[in-house]
């Protein structure tokens, strides 16, 4: 069993940095966290030298990556996409879908099983996100229209039973006929039923709420705000997921898609317990500018990566991010004036209740997985350890 010592940490807690730390590993478990030195002596030791000690990064909403995509279709691009996000962090990460045929959900889910097992080098699967197909047209983004449909109860029910309990999470437009339905059989299975691409007002947003739906998909990303229907103004999803205190949120925190001051307003709003910064990475993240394809490499939608974020071909929209996690983090500190502790949190603690897998991952405690991260002050990640495992060293 594989002993490890960090020392000279400046430790990260959900609440406070304690200097001069040590953290023990044991195996596959963190089994001690101190301020000075404990004595470990057939430790082997890892010297932090000032730097920050984190718990590893979850991301939960994640497409790819490493110029590879979940949509690929190949085993190959679930095994690089974790790997390449290793180096910048993300030790947990949930493989998230596109809007497509049921026949690739299907697909997804096969490729994941396999996947999952192999998995050695790179952040760990914790369950699968399905975004979509079932979106309002009007909120297609850069999810590709030919595919997206009303909740089909038939369809839905035949994936999550082929998922087997790896479905963890799946994305829908709350105001679509059939959605509230779906949403408490979600519910009913364990899985989180989240809003996105979606045109509904509040008064569909708490009954959803009241049926299921916990989670706000990249807030502000394909939604609706304030609105005016027949001379009255109504509140969007955005206003709705500010209102209802049980609602969590998401957020591209890459400083494009939200700029500063929403970034500051959601956090002014919201608690850090209630956000979860995520990448919404495609396959660009971690690659050089130019033009790139969103979704499955043959069949995707062309787009093209440029001062930090990939848009539509046509300039018309966002096509989802190519950030990392260590760029969320260091947006929140640099750009949104969030303290370390709580953007960490955000990237660490936060989405790891929210996936429930609290237990195990997102803090670093006595007898959770040894998750951990050494980074600068300009959170430049300098090791990966994932259970218990260096997986990256710079």
């Amino acid at each position: 069993m594989k002993k490890v010592k960090i020392i000279n940490g400046q430790i990260i807690t959900p609440y406070r940095i304690i200097k001069n730390g040590t953290l023990l590993i044991k195996g596959h478990q963190i089994e001690a966290v101190a301020e000075g030195d404990i004595e470990a002596p057939d430790y082997e030791v890892i010297d932090a030298k000032g730097n920050y000690v984190s718990p590893g990064f979850i991301d939960i909403h994640i497409h790819g990556g490493g110029g590879h995509d979940f949509m690929d279709a190949t085993e190959e691009a679930y095994l690089r996409i974790a790997e390449i996000h290793a180096t910048y962090g993300t030790t947990a990460m949930a493989p998230t879908t596109l809007t497509c045929a049921k026949a690739d959900l299907l697909k997804a889910i096969d490729l994941y099983k396999s996947a999952d097992a192999k998995n050695t080098k790179g952040a760990q699967f914790i369950g699968m996100h399905l975004e979509g197909p079932y979106f309002a047209l009007s909120q297609s983004g850069a999810q590709d229209p030919r595919y997206i449909r009303n909740p089909d109860v038939e369809e839905y029910k035949e994936v999550i039973a082929y998922g087997e309990n790896l479905i963890k999470r799946w994305s829908v437009a709350p105001e679509l006929p059939g959605a509230i339905e779906m949403g408490k059989y979600l519910k009913s299975n364990g899985i989180i039923a989240a809003i996105a691409h979606t045109d509904a007002i509040y008064e569909e947003v708490l009954d959803a709420v009241e049926n299921g739906y916990s989670l706000a998909t990249h807030l502000y990303s394909a939604m609706s705000g304030v609105t005016r229907r027949n001379t009255y103004r109504y509140a969007g999803v955005i206003e709705s997921a500010f209102l209802i205190d049980a609602m969590d949120v998401e957020i591209i925190a890459d400083g494009i898609h939200l700029p500063p001051p929403l970034l500051k307003l959601v956090c002014k709003i919201k608690a850090p317990d209630r956000i979860a910064l995520i990448t919404d990475a495609m396959r660009g993240a971690g690659m050089p500018e130019g033009e790139s394809i969103l979704g499955n490499k043959d069949t995707g939608l062309k787009v093209i990566i440029e001062n930090g974020v990939a848009i539509m071909a046509d300039r018309s929209s966002f096509a989802g991010s190519v950030a990392t996690t260590d760029r969320l983090v260091r947006t929140m500190v640099q750009m949104a004036d969030v303290p370390l502790v709580e953007a960490v949190r955000m990237m660490s603690k936060t989405p790891a209740t929210i996936m429930g897998v609290e237990n195990r991952k997102g803090t670093l405690t006595v007898g959770k997985d040894a998750d951990v991260l050494i980074f600068d002050e300009n959170i430049n990640i300098k090791t990966t350890i994932i259970n218990g495992k260096v997986i990256y060293q710079k």
